[in-house]
This record gives C-alpha cells, sequence and structure tokens, in this order.
C-alpha cells in the first residue's frame, strides 16, 4: 500500500510573521523613554581639583583663604575653625574686609563633602565671589 503524498499550497499570506504588535510595543517603549528622560534631572555640582606644580603660595590681595588639608581641618585665615564655625568667621572677615572674596584651597586627599559645604558656609556668609585653587603638588 503506497500513500499518497499531498501538494497543498501554502497561503503565503498565514506564513509571514506580523510584525505590526511589536513595532507598537516599540514605539510605546520609545515614546515612555522620552517623556521619563524630559523629567528625569540630575542634581549636582561637579567639581575638579586640579594639582599643579606651578601653583605658588602666593595669593592676590584682598582675598580670604581657607585652606582644607587632607585630614579634613579647615583653616580660616590662617586659624584652625570647626567647620560649623566657618559662616561665623566669613562674616566677621566680611564685615572688617567688604570688598575681599574667598579663596578656598583644598589640598590633595581633602574630602569633597567638605569642600561643598565649606562653600556653602561662605556664601551664607554674605560672599558670593568663591574661588577654588590648586594646591602645590607634593
Amino acid at each position: 500500500m503506497r500513500l499518497k503524498r499531498r501538494l497543498t499550497d501554502h497561503d503565503s499570506d498565514d506564513t509571514g510573521i506580523d510584525l505590526a504588535p511589536m513595532l507598537d510595543f516599540v514605539l510605546n517603549l520609545l515614546i515612555f523613554f522620552i517623556i521619563t528622560a524630559v523629567f528625569a534631572k540630575e542634581v549636582g555640582l561637579t567639581v575638579s581639583r586640579p594639582n599643579s606644580s606651578a601653583a605658588t603660595e602666593k595669593k592676590e590681595a584682598g582675598s580670604i583663604v581657607i585652606t582644607i588639608n587632607a585630614a579634613g581641618e579647615v583653616i580660616v585665615d590662617k586659624r584652625t575653625v570647626d567647620l560649623r564655625s566657618v559662616r561665623a568667621s566669613i562674616e566677621r572677615l566680611h564685615a572688617q574686609r567688604p570688598d575681599d572674596s574667598v579663596v578656598v584651597v583644598a589640598q590633595e586627599g581633602a574630602y569633597i563633602g567638605i569642600l561643598v559645604q565649606v562653600i556653602d558656609q561662605v556664601r551664607q556668609g554674605g560672599i558670593q565671589d568663591v574661588s577654588i585653587a590648586a594646591s602645590e603638588s607634593a
């Protein structure tokens, strides 16, 4: 007994892959990511403390110098002060010398968090002109 093979014509419409649902899905994802990217805003402060072999200890006349060393000590006008008393020191110095600006010198190894807190304290003390200086590399 021989079995006959049936040759049937396959409809070409049934064999194709329907791409419409996939395209709808991809477009929905694209719209979702575009909308969420608009609302996602990063808040931060990028600070780069360069080391310079040409940096000198001589600062501009008329500047209040604040130094932050690697141990986290804050030195305002050649006196070691606590981080919480930076604002009071700046207010006192600003009352004595109202035209002076502030130069913050962060030595290599000083924490960026302390640097940002010092800059915030200086601005709360009434001086908006704050500069960050390079320390001489050892």
